[in-house]
């Protein structure tokens, strides 16, 4: 009898171990209680915009959707280095292009555009590029690896050379990303900076932006991919895909951004 007793306890608990794993598996990834995570390294520019439609792409999706934000350079160089990175977007096509070239990043698409414009305080008596020539003014710009930075030196390059020369000379700080800009100019410690249209519109008026003219403009193009090694890649594809059509498309299109070209 003891015996018998013995082999019931043993098939109750194999029983009881069995069920346990039949929890387990059906709580597995992309399930209500575990949502599929998805990290989605974007340029600072664009953190109002993908703040905005995230969420609703996780809920649709059931997805924790990580958002990581910074200089489209910093956040490529994390990617280079094995940030377990899921889709990326950048400021820029060149960043992209590169990662795809050296097998980091599937196919990117062109997904928007942007303004370049000057940006200044409200209240601001300053009206024109020519007036960032002046002594005494304070310009903050992005640092020449940024992509912010490098569509500054762009249109500063097209300028008569002693004008170029005067702006650079009254340039206080290199920031490593647009964010850095819009904060050091809505502190008051800069007069003024070039940004892009959509940062200036997520300032709610605290700054103001100044068109600059048509052959100074660079074209300023974004471009996203899906990270070579993501987890998700087919989640990942339908965020990229998102950009152009979709939440996020809308949410980039009601912060001021353009359509691709």
């Amino acid at each position: 009898m003891r015996a018998l007793a013995c082999l019931l306890g043993v098939l109750a608990c194999a029983a009881l171990a069995a069920g346990c794993g039949d929890d387990d598996d059906s709580s597995g990834g992309g399930s209500s209680d575990n949502p599929t995570r998805l990290v989605v390294s974007a340029a600072s520019s664009m953190t109002e915009a993908l703040e905005q439609c995230a969420p609703e792409f996780g809920d649709a999706e059931n997805a924790d959707v990580k958002l990581s934000f910074a200089g489209s350079d910093e956040l490529a160089a994390q990617i280079r280095q094995g940030a377990p990175v899921d889709v990326y977007a950048a400021a820029n096509t060149k960043l992209p292009d590169q990662l795809n070239a050296d097998g980091l990043l599937e196919k990117p698409v062109e997904f928007a555009t942007n303004e370049f414009v000057l940006a200044v305080p409200k209240g601001s008596e300053i009206g024109s590029v020519e007036d960032l020539t002046k002594e005494g003014t304070t310009v903050v710009i992005g640092s020449e690896s940024v992509p912010i930075g490098a569509y500054t030196r762009e249109t500063l390059a097209k300028l008569p050379p002693d004008q170029e020369k005067a702006i650079l000379a009254n340039v206080r700080s290199n920031e490593p990303d647009v964010k850095g800009i819009v904060g050091k100019l809505t502190q008051g410690a800069a007069d003024a900076g070039f940004v892009y249209v959509t940062d200036v519109n997520a300032t709610n008026g605290e700054l103001k932006a100044i068109e600059l003219p048509a052959d100074l403009e660079p074209q300023v193009t974004y471009g996203a991919g899906v990270v070579t090694k993501s987890k998700e890649p087919d989640l990942a594809q339908k965020f990229v895909d998102g950009l152009t059509d979709g939440d996020c498309a809308d949410a980039l299109s009601a912060a001021g951004f353009g359509p691709a070209p």
